[in-house]
């Protein structure tokens, strides 16, 4: 009790099992304090795995979290063989002694880290909460009170001697650890208000008489979850001690715990076919995706089809604009020799038939018929200057010089 860390064990093993109820149990429980709440989760088809917390992992957090890492140890490999809903049950301290350790470890605030889609598995699991007794605001004197309180002992008188051992620790961690203390408080209540974010129901039980779990505390955490947008159900019973609810008030106890995890079944069936939905349209989308890329593959791999996979037909006609004029009247082959270079053959200018009437005209015109009395003789200033004649003084007529130079 007064130690660190803490045990677990499966409580009774249903063959078909509806889900697995965690049971984060009150200090100084034994196994025979639980064995009722293990009965009664299992006549509803439910599996329960027993934590027994030690009393100083609610003020040293890195002993809680060496626990909640065992814990999830074996609910990932028990998941792993057969998924189904997790409820976790707390009991009075349950929650500041491991459970808050368990769900910062999920999302992966610890300094121990698990594989994401270990944690992914457990997150999507959860299905429902049960608060008995609990949370509880833990301070160096409420825990003080809680080591030495009757009904946590479980005995009618409380031994001057184990009050004065509570008085003298309580005091020693205040005096080294009291700002520690604060924060990791607001940490502890702030990680239990975020697992509202998982859409699940919650089940609370508390008494106006219980003086360890103040009525008021978990009043205030039951209107902030729900203010939060979660789905809380308050059960206040009268006259019952702390953690006394169900053996004082046996028949609601076990109403509201059979709706609670009939709720839970309920939510991670609807969860489950969500996930399975967005499985199968995100696969969906992905076959769309990487058809097309398929068939560009399989066209850039055929000879018959060009890089981009769009084969060039003889009856098919590209038209390039006329200011390019690289490929015009160039002479690149036949249309076969076009398919194997890949090039786009672009209509040169229209030809002239020499013996048709535009030709005839053009060489009447153009070529003279009389030729005497012309000076044909070689000189070398002619060879020097070819152009130098007596053509020079012709007045300049650019029609004939277009029409020669076609010719």
């Amino acid at each position: 009790m007064w130690g660190f860390g803490g045990r677990y064990y499966w409580g009774r093993r249903e063959r078909k099992r509806v889900g697995i109820v965690v049971i984060f149990a009150w200090m100084s429980s034994q196994e025979k304090h639980v064995k009722s709440y293990v009965d009664l989760y299992s006549l509803r088809g439910w599996d329960s795995l027993v934590c027994h917390s030690q009393f100083l992992n609610m003020f040293f957090p890195e002993k809680a979290e060496v626990l909640a890492f065992d814990i999830l140890n074996i609910l990932i490999e028990e998941l792993k063989m057969k998924p189904c809903p997790l409820v976790f049950a707390s009991f009075s301290g349950g929650p500041k002694a491991c459970m808050y350790k368990v769900l910062q470890i999920i999302e992966g605030k610890c300094k121990l880290e698990m594989n994401l889609d270990d944690c992914r598995l457990v997150r999507d699991c959860i299905s429902g909460y049960i608060y008995d007794s609990s949370p509880v605001d833990f301070t160096s004197d409420l825990g003080r009170r809680f080591v030495v309180h009757p009904s946590v002992l479980k005995i009618s008188h409380t031994p001057r001697v184990l009050s004065w051992m509570a008085n003298v620790i309580c005091n020693g961690l205040d005096a080294v650890f009291l700002n520690t203390f604060e924060s990791q408080r607001a940490e502890y209540w702030q990680t239990l208000y975020s697992s509202v974010s998982m859409g699940v129901p919650y089940l609370i039980l508390c008494s106006e008489s219980d003086d360890l779990a103040p009525y008021q505390v978990i009043c205030n955490f039951t209107k902030r979850l729900r203010q939060l947008g979660g789905d809380v159900k308050l059960v206040t019973v009268n006259g019952s001690p702390h953690v006394g609810h169900y053996r004082v008030h046996p028949i609601d106890y076990r109403a509201a715990v059979t709706e609670l995890l009939g709720k839970a079944a309920a939510v991670y069936s609807q969860r489950i076919q969500r996930l399975e939905g967005e499985r199968i349209g995100v696969e969906r989308t992905h076959d769309k995706i990487s058809e097309p890329i398929c068939d560009l593959r399989k066209a850039a791999a055929s000879p018959n089809q060009s890089f981009r996979g769009v084969t060039i037909q003889p009856s098919d006609h590209f038209f390039m604009p006329s200011s390019v004029g690289y490929y015009e009247g160039r002479d690149v082959g036949s249309l076969q020799d076009e398919q194997k270079q890949g090039l786009i053959h672009l209509p040169g200018p229209p030809s002239t038939n020499a013996h048709g009437v535009l030709g005839q005209i053009l060489f009447d015109v153009c070529v003279p018929k009389n030729i005497e009395g012309w000076d044909i003789r070689p000189s070398t200033s002619l060879i020097r200057q070819p152009y130098a004649s007596t053509r020079r003084h012709v007045p300049f007529n650019p029609i004939k010089c277009i029409r020669r130079s076609r010719l």
